[in-house]
């Protein structure tokens, strides 16, 4: 009684559908991170920085086995060199912070604080690229970036700054660069998926939500639990335009001068939100076990007649699991109910229990954070019963996040049956023509949505159909959402 009495004191008392209340509370309570003094800004605790920790080196083993190698740039852009990309700076400019003194001393140019780094990198590309064999250039950074949004903070999700990679590669031909594509979204949906347990929505967004100066994105999307879409890891390939701003030239092999290729890429620190919203429940946080930093939590039940008995069996299955990530939980100041509640609300995938009745039976208690199930299991036979039921719980995972993708897309054949695809909190799959006209008209009729991306077959799902809008033949098939 006792422990649920805290548990009410301490744990989370927002239903899930009651998102914004729920996904703070999870935060907050499950040490995932705090708000600070600077408006729309965070501070990762342990648990979210390790896991963010997962995601940036199973992406960078896979960059770095592909030839990308890692540089960093300054975080501060003079603004004669953010400018010279017309349309990317328009993209950015009301999102840009910039400095403007040192001390009490103005500075004679301000300075951008890195909304994204193509100016500062284009800049050093532009010398260092001269011939044919200085391509390919693959480089990428681990950094953090500030987008000064006016729009509702969010933690993890809409935050003023946060922690991604940025991909800048270089291409002597649109075909070499045009093919990166599929190796990048390829690396992203990996850990998203297997990692993350993160399915997804990929294709190609619109010309009209395309990233400023791309020719063309490619991205991941992602539907949370209150129905709103919401961006992912995404490619995009940027053509010659920022070569031609930057004057990214180099000599061919006939010794003739041309404007090289280029592609930008990147995941971001709001993947970490996108799978606590999507996994976590009313008892708090949800992990995968391949990104948690605590796979298991044993927790002792001590009374003074076996103690020793049960630290020496709860020590020895330590041991056995040693190849896991596993905490063992000797707090005196806490009784085990309390601490069943609190690794339960911070999302360890498996609590062991080890009690007197085990050391007699030689058999400790499993209990998946997933499900709540239990299960007697014997200690010599431990290991490998940890490993199979942590896969299980990882796989779970997945199917369920998939299971609630597929249920939340749903075809849509004209604006009446948009409208009450979105009321439902869904995304539609949608019938469209390239018209932005026809997008700007789908925004306004069904409150708000916009088309989130478009599948890679889209165009060919279209024959046939007509646009949902005007009615003319449709240039392919779009998911549609309210989105982040």
């Amino acid at each position: 009684m006792a422990g649920r009495q805290e548990k009410d004191e301490k744990g989370v008392t927002a239903e899930k559908d009651e998102f914004s209340e729920w996904f703070t509370q999870i935060m907050l309570k499950a040490d995932l991170a705090d708000y600070t003094a600077v408006s729309g800004c965070i501070a990762f605790r342990p648990t979210s920085y390790a896991i963010w920790e997962k995601i940036r080196d199973e992406v960078d083993k896979r960059f770095k086995k592909e030839g990308i190698k890692n540089v960093y740039f300054p975080l501060f852009i003079p603004e004669k060199v953010l400018s010279k990309e017309a349309e990317h700076v328009e993209g950015f400019t009301p999102e840009v912070a910039w400095v403007t003194h040192a001390g009490e001393s103005k500075l004679k140019e301000r300075l951008a604080i890195r909304p994204t780094s193509e100016t500062i990198m284009y800049d050093s590309f532009s010398k260092w690229i001269r011939s044919w064999r200085d391509l390919p250039m693959r480089l990428n950074q681990w950094n953090n970036v500030v987008r000064w949004e006016f729009k509702h903070p969010v933690p993890f999700l809409r935050t003023r700054e946060f922690l991604w990679n940025e991909g800048h590669t270089v291409f002597a031909s649109k075909e070499e660069a045009e093919a990166e594509m599929d190796f990048v979204i390829g690396t992203y949906d990996d850990v998203c998926r297997n990692f993350l347990a993160l399915p997804s929505l990929i294709g190609r967004k619109s010309d009209k939500e395309k990233f400023a100066g791309a020719e063309y994105t490619v991205s991941m999307e992602f539907l949370m639990p209150h129905g709103k879409a919401i961006q992912g890891p995404d490619f995009h390939h940027d053509g010659q335009i920022f070569a031609k701003a930057y004057d990214i030239t180099f000599l061919n092999e006939e010794g003739k001068k041309e404007y090289a290729y280029q592609n930008t890429f990147a995941i971001t620190t709001r993947m970490l939100g996108v799978m606590f919203a999507i996994h976590s429940d009313k008892n708090g946080l949800v992990l995968p076990p391949r990104i948690a930093p605590t796979q298991a939590v044993i927790v002792p039940i001590l009374f003074d007649d076996s103690r020793d008995e049960v630290l020496t069996l709860a020590r020895d299955v330590e041991e056995k699991l040693s190849k896991f990530e596993v905490l063992l939980d000797l707090r005196e100041e806490h009784k085990p109910g309390y601490k069943f509640n609190e690794w339960e609300l911070k999302g360890v995938p498996l609590r062991i229990e080890v009690g007197p009745k085990d050391v007699e039976r030689k058999e400790v208690v499993l209990v998946r954070r997933d499900t709540g199930k239990k299960e007697a299991v014997k200690v010599r036979s431990l290991a490998a019963k940890v490993e199979r039921m942590l896969e299980e719980i990882q796989e779970s995972l997945l199917e369920k996040a998939e299971k609630f993708l597929r249920a939340g897309v749903v075809e849509a054949k004209d604006l009446l049956s948009v409208e009450k695809v979105i009321r439902s909190k869904k995304i539609a799959f949608v019938p469209l023509c390239r018209g932005v006209e026809c997008e700007d008209m789908l925004k306004y009729k069904s409150g708000g949505a916009k088309v989130l991306n478009i599948p890679f077959d889209g165009e060919k799902r279209a024959k046939g159909k007509t646009c949902v809008v005007c009615g003319k033949k449709a240039d392919y098939l779009a998911y549609v959402g309210k989105s982040y």
